[in-house]
């Protein structure tokens, strides 16, 4: 596959909050919260490296407000988002169909607080797809490709950042 950026994410400030400054995406998982009613995206998914991330900052709403979650049916979601259970794997034409909304999605986000100074990317390869304009913003980026065993990774990104 090959992927193009035509329409780079806009250049604008570096983010001027030490935890505007920093961003998490990580990608959607199969496992998922039974519920009858939508719940916040980062308590819905219950597998991979989202459960450690949930314990980590789920309680702490300034960090909480920098997660965000790729999802194969809902595109870029903030942790908050309320979401109900769905099953759909990421493909290469979902990812293809998702990524204008997705970077569309991260434009707006990056306007209201700033470019990211670092991002934690926790996302399996394909899930890199729908992001790859964030590589325009100059942000350094910390991927973690390995969304079930990689988050001793993750987590000492996080260290690194005094995020806890």
């Amino acid at each position: 596959m090959t992927i193009s950026i035509a329409n780079p994410l806009p250049a604008l400030p570096r983010a001027a909050d030490p935890v505007n400054s920093r961003l998490i995406i990580v990608g959607c998982c199969p496992r998922k919260r039974v519920t009858r009613h939508p719940v916040p995206a980062l308590d819905l998914y219950d597998e991979g490296c989202i459960p450690p991330l949930r314990a980590r900052l789920g309680t702490n709403p300034r960090l909480r407000n920098r997660i965000r979650i790729l999802s194969a049916r809902h595109g870029l979601v903030h942790a908050d988002t309320p979401l109900l259970a769905y099953d759909q794997a990421l493909d290469a034409d979902t990812a293809a169909r998702l990524r204008p909304a997705v970077t569309a999605t991260l434009a707006d986000d990056l306007a209201a607080t700033g470019t990211p100074c670092e991002v934690l990317a926790i996302v399996e390869p394909l899930y890199l797809v729908l992001i790859a304009d964030l590589l325009t913003t100059g942000a350094r980026v910390h991927w973690v490709p390995d969304y079930f065993t990689g988050w001793p990774e993750a987590s000492a990104v996080l260290d690194s950042w005094s995020w806890t």
